[in-house]
């Protein structure tokens, strides 16, 4: 119970959507309201030259997209948040999966126009997987998008979750007139604005009165008592313990680009949102109010700093207090590693910090020492559990164009893979190196980091595999003939783990049915304790 009142001021969340929902933009308008930034860059616009401040690779501000979490730590009325922003696009969903599993909640953006969307659905599994607590924020109310009510029964169908709106909107699009705060029983009219003010909010605590006239219209006025009306009888107040449990999704209507309907969002999420909680090890649950203390490693980024090289491990504290210059100990290694210049991030700009508790995200400078899913502690042997590692989709030869930067290029595939968002794969008694990632968009990054960051020129050619298995036996001598006799499609991880790559499923199944006693996995997982 040492550090007890550090971890009730944190909340730590991901920002999560399919592509164009408006993610990084609400990202935006969250740090504007904690301070953290002064304007808003513009993800998408040429025009502007400000950049969206989540976005910190070259790659990402020429495309607009985000292409990998970026992390981000402001105060808002003395709540210290911890905002992790992942990529929208499909193809880096297993860098978002892995940072779900880095925090206590999500924040769900849900395009008004577009509803839910494929990517939508697969990210709200994995928060299922974990009952994590999810808020709803449906954006772009400000364009031309689906009937409010709609809306609601397509997200409770679509996510099987049930919604609990907490404001609701009057219009859409061009009509669009503004929202209602059911719980502060307040209306804020629409008004474009990208600064963080205290926009000014009309106190109506009773429905009935006609200033809702004056300001709406009768019309609108009507429809907006009829509707809170029927929200008030079927939902009524939020039962919190629900959210927590991830039943029941508070919902919010507004425009990220416009700075509208963000400040009702935040100002619940600091009051209703979790606080850090115990996790899950291969020993024991780790109670978050234990003194000693104990994180993992979510991801590892290569260049955060291309002028200087270097490689981030960026670590969740779990329990204790992490402190700066004190040795902790690396389970997976078996040694004791100290840190003397620990960093708390806004995207690119770091702070060197002196302590961090549960709930935080470090950043560790690293000269390789880090893989994904690493524990440290203060001694004591556990891994932390659940951190995904998923087989790869697409396979690609790697094709050196310049043998002068054999070198380069060898460093930079084992850097860029370190990052976990492609798998490195070398094939049985050669040298051929191919690389396994879940989308085509990643070998356009790899390709790019490579020559910008290393100055390696690649390009890559299609492999005929279907997907990538981890082989395991208890007899060595079975899994030793059948690495032999398929060593076309045999090859090993960057770890030196036996991997077997199918051509089809079919092929996977008649290997399956053939050598019962090899065991064929399909995610890094069962390697982690080794």
């Amino acid at each position: 119970m040492k550090y007890h009142n550090e971890i009730q001021r944190r909340r730590s969340f991901a920002i999560i959507s399919h592509p164009d929902a408006g993610k990084t933009t609400l990202t935006e308008k969250l740090l504007l309201f904690g301070g953290a930034i002064q304007t808003a860059g513009a993800v998408k616009s040429n025009k502007i030259k400000k950049h969206a401040t989540s976005d910190f690779m070259e790659i990402e501000r020429q495309r607009g997209i985000s292409v990998a979490t970026s992390v981000m730590t402001f105060e808002y009325h003395g709540i210290l948040i911890n905002l992790l922003d992942t990529p929208g696009h499909k193809d880096f969903a297993e860098d978002t999966y892995r940072t779900l599993t880095a925090v206590d909640s999500v924040i769900l953006v849900i395009d008004s126009v577009n509803g839910v969307e494929e990517q939508t659905r697969r990210l709200m599994e994995v928060c299922r997987m974990r009952d994590t607590p999810v808020i709803v924020f449906i954006n772009k109310m400000d364009r031309d998008g689906k009937n409010r009510f709609d809306l609601i029964e397509e997200v409770e169908k679509e996510l099987s979750i049930q919604l609990h709106p907490m404001t609701w909107p009057i219009n859409s699009g061009k009509d669009f007139k503004g929202v209602y705060n059911l719980h502060a029983k307040n209306l804020r009219l629409f008004a474009a604005s990208t600064k963080a003010e205290e926009e000014d909010t009309l106190q109506i605590a009773d429905l009935s009165d006609k200033v809702l006239d004056e300001k709406l219209g009768e019309r609108d006025a009507a429809i907006l008592r009829e509707d809170v009306e029927l929200v008030d009888t079927v939902h009524g107040e939020l039962d919190s313990t629900l959210y927590l449990a991830g039943k029941v999704a508070p919902v919010f209507f507004g425009s990220a680009v416009n700075n509208f309907g963000v400040k009702e969002m935040l100002d619940t999420f600091i009051r209703i949102a979790p606080t850090p909680r115990s996790r899950e090890t291969s020993k024991r649950r780790v109670n978050v109010e234990e003194d000693k203390f104990s994180g993992f490693i979510f991801k590892i980024h290569a260049n955060l700093d291309p002028k200087h090289r270097d490689r981030i491990a960026f670590l969740r504290v779990c329990s204790g207090r992490f402190e700066r210059n004190k040795y902790f100990h690396h389970v997976r290694l078996d040694k004791d590693v100290r840190f003397s210049n620990p960093y708390s991030f806004l995207a690119r700009s770091k702070d060197v910090i002196e302590e961090a508790f549960p709930g935080d995200v470090v950043g560790l400078f690293d000269t390789g020492n880090f893989k994904i899913g690493d524990t440290l502690t203060e001694g004591e042997e556990f891994f932390f559990t659940g951190i995904p590692s998923f087989s790869p989709e697409i396979f690609k030869e790697v094709v050196n164009k310049d043998p002068m930067k054999t070198k380069q290029l060898e460093k930079g595939l084992l850097q860029l893979t370190d990052e976990g968002v492609a798998q490195l794969f070398t094939q049985f008694g050669g040298n051929k190196k191919i690389i396994g990632c879940v989308g085509e968009l990643q070998f356009e990054v790899i390709q790019y980091r490579l020559l910008q960051e290393y100055g390696a020129s690649v390009e890559f050619r299609a492999q005929p595999f279907y997907k990538a298995c981890w082989i395991t036996s208890n007899d060595a001598s079975k899994l030793q003939d059948f690495t032999r006799f398929k060593s076309s499609n045999i090859a090993e991880d960057k770890d030196g783990h036996v991997v077997y790559l199918a051509q089809s499923e079919w092929f996977l199944n008649t290997e399956r049915t053939n050598n019962p006693d090899i065991e064929f996995h399909f995610t890094s997982e069962i390697h982690k304790e080794n």
